[in-house]
């Protein structure tokens, strides 16, 4: 099962004045579905922790409101001086929240924390092509990579290539730097009660000027008709994540402001063929009925995606035959989504062994996607019609991630939302299927073969 959400993104009410005042002043206090997993950027692919991370820590290039890739902490685009070596002018008179001043030391030790970091820092994987980086003066760097890379500028705007101060997190680990985050950016952390809240304050410092509000607080609100209910009462200023069921109530409130906007996320099930270690490599043959292909197949014929889309999503969504929506570089339009066929899938399962059906479980989050456990609940029920009896286990968001999908424990099955800025085959099918990775529960040696070559063309 794959689709696109095409459904509401935030609402909003702005009580905090916007005026011309030279200091801060003010709060406004966003509400997502889930605490983030971490504050340490590179050790994260998430976006509950990039939406906090953006307020924090600057990159080398950013999005415009166009999505125009911009210099923010560079000054101007990238030269490619060699096949494999981008040169990049670094911004002068920028300090972190601490202090210390950015140049090239900062973005050295950043990108080749990330460049290190394969297996082991969770935003790693989008990196993997660097090999070092060179200081050619002191706000100037030149990035050498293993090959070409294409897409280096985009992947250069990820959150996770954040640009960290290296005398205050030299010798400290992930833990420590997730516990005091330390950016350009225009806010400055102040404190994370766990599940409850996190506060920034503004940064007076910041090199584009301070900002207007003095103080965001992002807060955690699972509950869909919970967090509805604090916008209307005025206990939050914005809420991501509305779901259609209840977007008519804010659409209708004379107060709130509700945006809509087609999402590139799509939301999927994975499947385990193989079983990987700690280093997030194949140890063998995942031992679960999902390793025969046979099996994977029925899944998919016993799913009816559009009746989860109309059901469930309100008709706020689009069946799309790939992980690939229309705008993504590498989208193949002749491609059409399979079609629910139960008699199908029995075939497949009998040809699998497993003519008088099976029994399944599938693992989801509860909280992170619009309407993700109904969405589940639905798959599941859809299954078990189909012979393939299935119990369905939902988890808040952080233990879903840290003690499921990171850990390689989320098999046989487990649903998954994905989506990234680069729109690029690349940034889709590397992380979630080129193994090893923290995402990865499938292994073939050719697909990895073809995607390294696919990778490298200019």
């Amino acid at each position: 099962m794959t689709l696109r959400q095409t459904l509401v993104a935030l609402a909003l009410t702005l009580l905090v004045p916007l005026g011309a005042s030279a200091a801060p002043a003010g709060q406004v206090v966003i509400a997502q579905g889930v605490d983030p997993t971490t504050l340490d950027m590179m050790n994260q692919s998430e976006t509950p922790a990039s939406n906090l991370g953006r307020h924090i820590f600057d990159m080398l290039y950013e999005r415009d409101p166009g999505l125009k890739v911009v210099p923010s902490l560079a000054t101007e685009m990238p030269k490619l001086v060699a096949p494999t070596t981008w040169e990049v002018k670094l911004r002068r008179g920028v300090k972190f929240h601490n202090g210390e001043d950015f140049d090239a030391e900062s973005a050295k030790w950043s990108l080749e924390r990330l460049a290190g970091g394969q297996g082991k820092l969770r935003g790693a994987t989008f990196f993997a092509p660097i090999d070092r980086v060179e200081i050619v003066d002191p706000y100037t760097i030149r990035v050498h990579t293993k090959k070409p890379w294409p897409t280096f500028t985009k992947v250069m705007t990820f959150v996770q290539g954040s640009m960290y101060p290296p005398k205050a997190y030299r010798d400290k680990d992930t833990t420590f730097i997730s516990k005091n985050p330390i950016g350009t950016g225009p806010y400055k952390f102040v404190r994370w009660s766990k599940d409850e809240e996190i506060v920034l304050e503004a940064n007076d410092r910041y090199w584009r000027g301070a900002p207007k509000i003095k103080t965001i607080v992002f807060r955690a609100i699972p509950d869909d008709a919970v967090r509805v209910a604090a916008l209307q009462n005025g206990e939050i200023d914005l809420a991501v994540n509305i779901p259609p069921h209840l977007a008519a109530i804010i659409d209708k409130h004379p107060k709130l402001f509700l945006s809509t906007a087609p999402s590139i996320r799509t939301i999927q099930l994975m499947f385990y063929a193989h079983q990987m270690d700690a280093q997030h490599k194949p140890v063998g043959p995942y031992d679960g009925p999902t390793a025969d292909k046979r099996v994977r197949q029925a899944i998919a014929y016993a799913i009816d995606a559009d009746e989860i889309i109309k059901g469930v999503l309100d008709g706020r969504g689009v069946r799309v035959a790939t992980m690939l929506p229309s705008m993504h570089f590498g989208y193949d339009p002749s491609l059409r989504p399979i079609k629910q066929d139960l008699d199908k899938a029995k075939r497949l399962l009998a040809e699998a062994g497993f003519a008088g059906g099976l029994d399944v479980t599938l693992h989801g989050p509860r909280g992170r996607y619009v309407r993700d456990a109904e969405v589940a609940e639905a798959v599941a029920g859809q299954l078990t019609k189909a012979g393939i009896r299935t119990t369905l286990r939902t988890y808040d968001f952080v233990t879903y991630l840290n003690n499921m999908v990171y850990v390689h424990k989320a098999g046989p099955i487990w649903l998954i939302g994905w989506g990234v800025g680069t729109t690029d085959a690349e940034n889709v099918y590397v992380p979630l299927f080129k193994s090893p990775g923290i995402f990865v529960n499938w292994h073939n040696e050719e697909f990895n073969r073809m995607v390294d070559e696919a990778q490298a063309i200019m």
